[in-house]
């Protein structure tokens, strides 16, 4: 008997600050989340606060799929809107997982760890979207909405796709 197998999902990162993520930023990420949801993406990121867990909701109330890799071996450390938990227990290391494991990647205000994480989306060679935050790096990808992040974030990550294969 023959298994038809499904195309796989797009995975968008969504990278921003964590703790101290302002109110405008998570309802930003929110807003991402949503649209991934929408275009029927997967939605990847740390799995914790802030941007991550803003995104998240928004892509669970909107019937997306999320994935949280989380740096500690505590999954119960994910927040409630990461359907798959995956706990790492390397730390920070976890930036390079999250990017890795992603087609394209959005990102919104942070600190140094979202820094960390657009370094390694530029070594790795994946496309990056700045949602209205990072003027100060040279080479991203630039929008100022949530749609048009995502819209561009999923083309980009089409034909990068393509030029890999």
């Amino acid at each position: 008997m023959a298994v038809s197998l499904k195309k796989r999902q797009q995975v968008v990162a969504v990278i921003g600050a964590g703790d101290d993520a302002p109110a405008a930023v998570c309802k930003l990420a929110f807003a991402v989340g949503r649209e991934i949801a929408r275009r029927g993406a997967v939605l990847l990121n740390g799995g914790r606060t802030g941007v991550m867990e803003s995104s998240a909701a928004g892509a669970r109330k909107h019937g997306g799929r999320t994935i949280g890799i989380l740096p500690g071996y505590d999954r119960r450390a994910a927040n409630r809107h990461v359907e798959f938990v995956i706990a790492t227990g390397i730390g920070e290391a976890r930036n390079a997982v999250i990017v890795a494991s992603a087609d394209a990647v959005i990102a919104l205000a942070g600190e140094g760890g979202t820094l960390a994480e657009i370094g390694f989306a530029k070594k790795f060679g994946k496309p990056i979207v700045a949602l209205d935050s990072w003027p100060e790096i040279e080479g991203l990808n630039r929008t100022d909405t949530p749609a048009g992040a995502v819209a561009l974030a999923l083309k980009l990550a089409t034909a990068n796709s393509r030029r890999r294969n």
